[in-house]
């Protein structure tokens, strides 16, 4: 049997309240808010993902050295090898193949570590590494690899991801997004990161900003608008990188009012040294205070491509890959000091990456030459503290003293970062290129987002006197007429059918009978505005609803 009934898009409606979840009315927040309050999921959406690149290529080996190969090591760097006397060992309950000496600059880490703050990954890389700065880093902004159907993708996975989390937000600030997606800091140059599949405007630029005082935008290509892009690889450059600046310009204001309402809690950050990363981390925590939603921070710090001169001479335990290691750990301690007294530390998961490791033998100039596997860190209040894998084999290397072994593909880290830590659903995973590769235990249990709070969604509840799935619109996207079609397995029964708008004002609403089988309704969405919508249909009798949402295109 078929139930059709007519639902008239109308001004107000008698008899239907405006939108509330157990008395709360619907918050204008973001385009999936109202999926988020029927799952009880509050708090997934406000997470935030901080980046922060290694530039140059780290030398794992002398990060993390494998206790249990230390008389191998010091042979293969007879020069360079830290001091087993002077090394800080991470953790002693651990495993005689996964126990690491820390190098004694990052006691910072070490510290965090023991208040369950940090993670290591070992062995991480790719199969067949690029070694090339430019093509390496491209590789790993992109979720790419050396294969043919991997080394040439033209857009990035953070860009793709943050344009699946949020489909209807289109480079420009809105009251349910007024933030730009992702943010990269530090680095004046746009990066792969961010690029997009169709738009290349999921990012903002912020470049030679003072955490102490103000920040400045990325700077302009000058000159008029380039009228006549040319149909090459250069003309996408350009083309994006001025599609970049009038995005800048678009969130000047918003970026403004987030930094000036914001504060920190710890300034300047104690760090040893005067550390560009340090102000990054600083800035990021003063936007996050000051009401800034974005998803995504894409952090750097510069000189870790160390072929000489990566230690004063005679003295392993200094010189310039110690000073970028306690910058490191220093920076990324006070953020977190930072964001506790400011109460957002519970928020915010910060995870580390790099180009590609270094050689495992040194170079004659007391340096390391370009290698391939490197560990990533992992820190945050909600992170599995611990170290995942064992130490990199030096007796298994090339003819060319590189390490192998891949133990973890890079994509496994971001993976689990995307979806146990930002909730990203299948939709998402499979738009970042990351679906199928298998997750890392990351994420403390307490925290992992548990899979009916996955985001975007759609949400439907289980309910003999309502609508069984499937719940659908047809067509979706719709500029006239669309049919509301869903089945119910139990008896007939009252319900109300609404329309809201984003922020969940009720736009339209009737009662209907929901009779058992198939029911068609329809919608007249010819007088609204193009934009995201969603449909509500609430059995009477106990208040449960059906969402999904309804896209008005003209």
């Amino acid at each position: 049997m078929k139930r059709r009934n007519f639902l008239k898009i109308f001004p107000t409606a008698t008899a239907v309240s405006s939108f509330a979840v157990n008395g709360v009315a619907m918050r204008s927040f973001a385009n999936t808010q109202m999926a988020r309050i029927l799952s009880n999921c509050d708090g997934v959406e406000d997470r935030i993902l901080v980046l922060i690149q290694l530039k140059g290529g780290n030398d794992g080996l002398n990060t993390f050295i494998p206790l249990n190969q230390y008389d191998r090591y010091k042979n293969l760097r007879t020069a360079i090898a830290l001091p087993e006397a002077n090394l800080i060992n991470l953790d002693t309950t651990l495993g005689v193949n996964e126990q690491v000496g820390l190098h004694p600059s990052m006691i910072k880490f070490k510290e965090m570590y023991e208040s369950g703050m940090a993670a290591m990954v070992q062995g991480v890389g790719y199969e067949n590494m690029n070694q090339s700065h430019f093509k390496g880093t491209d590789l790993w902004m992109a979720g790419g690899d050396t294969t043919p159907a991997n080394s040439n993708l033209r857009s990035g996975w953070m860009g793709r991801s943050l344009q699946a989390f949020y489909p209807d937000v289109v480079g420009v600030p809105t009251p349910e997004m007024p933030d730009p997606l992702g943010i990269q800091i530090g680095n004046p140059n746009p990066t792969l990161g961010f690029h997009t599949e169709t738009e290349h405007q999921n990012l903002i630029n912020l470049s030679g900003q003072d955490a102490g005082g103000f920040y400045s935008l990325i700077q302009s290509i000058g000159g008029a608008p380039i009228l006549n892009i040319p149909d090459t690889e250069q003309g996408e450059e350009l083309a994006y990188i001025m599609n970049v600046e009038q995005s800048t310009n678009l969130y000047a204001a918003r970026i403004s009012q987030v930094f000036a309402a914001g504060s920190n809690s710890l300034s300047p950050y104690p760090t040893t040294n005067n550390s560009q990363l340090a102000n990054q981390l600083q800035t990021i925590a003063r936007m996050i205070k000051g009401g800034c939603k974005t998803k995504i921070y894409l952090c750097m710090i510069n000189g870790f491509d160390t072929h000489s001169a990566q230690i004063n001479g005679g003295s392993p335990t200094t010189g310039d890959h110690a000073d970028l290691l306690q910058n490191v750990a220093e920076s990324v301690k006070y953020f977190y000091d930072d964001l506790e007294g400011l109460g957002l530390s519970d928020m915010v998961l910060t995870c580390t990456f790099s180009e590609f490791g270094r050689c495992a033998a040194e170079n004659g100039s007391d340096g390391t030459d370009h290698g391939t596997l490197a560990p990533m860190m992992v820190f945050g209040k909600n992170v599995k503290a611990g170290v995942l894998g064992t130490n990199v084999n030096l007796n298994n290397l090339t003819n060319d003293n590189q390490l192998q072994g891949l133990q973890h593909d890079y994509r496994q880290v971001f993976a689990t970062l995307l979806q146990d830590w930002l909730g990203a659903n299948e939709d998402v995973m499979t738009a970042s290129m990351f679906s199928g590769y298998g997750k890392l235990n990351l994420v403390d249990d307490a925290y992992v987002v548990a899979s009916d709070c996955y985001w975007p969604m759609s949400v439907g509840l289980n309910d003999p006197y309502l609508a069984s799935r499937p719940f659908t619109a047809f067509p979706n996207p719709a500029s006239s007429l669309v049919e509301v079609i869903f089945e119910n397995a139990g008896q007939a029964f009252e319900a109300r059918l609404t329309l809201h708008s984003l922020g969940g004002s009720l736009i339209s609403g009737s009662k209907v009978v929901v009779n058992q089988g198939n029911n068609v309704n329809f919608l007249d969405v010819s007088s609204l505005p193009p934009g995201p919508y969603f449909i509500r249909l609430e059995n009477v009798l106990n208040g449960k609803a059906e969402v999904l949402k309804l896209m008005v295109a003209k």
